[in-house]
C-alpha cells in the first residue's frame, strides 16, 4: 500500500504505507487516518517539526557512523535508506506549498 501526499504546489510524493505513517506520526496526525490534510496554517509548524526529526536522524546516524569506526569489524556497504532521506522530499513538498500557500493532502 502506498501513501500519496499531494499538493498544487509540486508533485506528488510517494511512500510506502510504513514510511507514510511513521511520516504522519512524527507530524504529529493520526496515521490510522486514510486521509488528511495539513492546512496553510498547519505547514510552518509541520515543517519546524520535520526538519527537527531529520536533524536529529542525521545526528544519530553521525554518531552511530563514529562507533562503528571504532570497530574492527568490516563494514558492510549501505542500501538502507534512512529518515532523513525519506523525509527530505516530503519537507521540500511542505515548503514549496507554505510558499504557493496551498494545502497538502493525502490519501484523497
Amino acid at each position: 500500500m502506498l501513501i500519496i501526499f499531494k499538493s498544487p504546489a509540486s508533485g506528488d510524493v510517494i511512500m510506502f504505507e510504513k514510511n507514510g505513517k511513521e511520516m504522519l506520526t512524527v507530524l504529529e496526525k493520526d496515521p490510522a487516518d486514510p486521509k488528511g490534510i495539513f492546512t496553510v496554517e498547519q505547514l510552518p509548524a509541520a515543517i519546524t517539526t520535520l526538519k527537527a526529526a531529520i536533524e536529529a536522524d542525521k545526528a544519530k546516524k553521525a554518531e552511530q557512523s563514529d562507533d562503528a569506526d571504532k570497530d574492527d569489524e568490516p563494514k558492510t556497504p549501505g542500501g538502507v535508506v534512512s529518515f532523513f532521506q525519506r523525509a527530505v522530499p516530503l519537507l521540500e513538498l511542505l515548503e514549496r506549498s507554505l510558499k504557493d500557500k496551498v494545502p497538502v493532502t493525502w490519501g484523497v
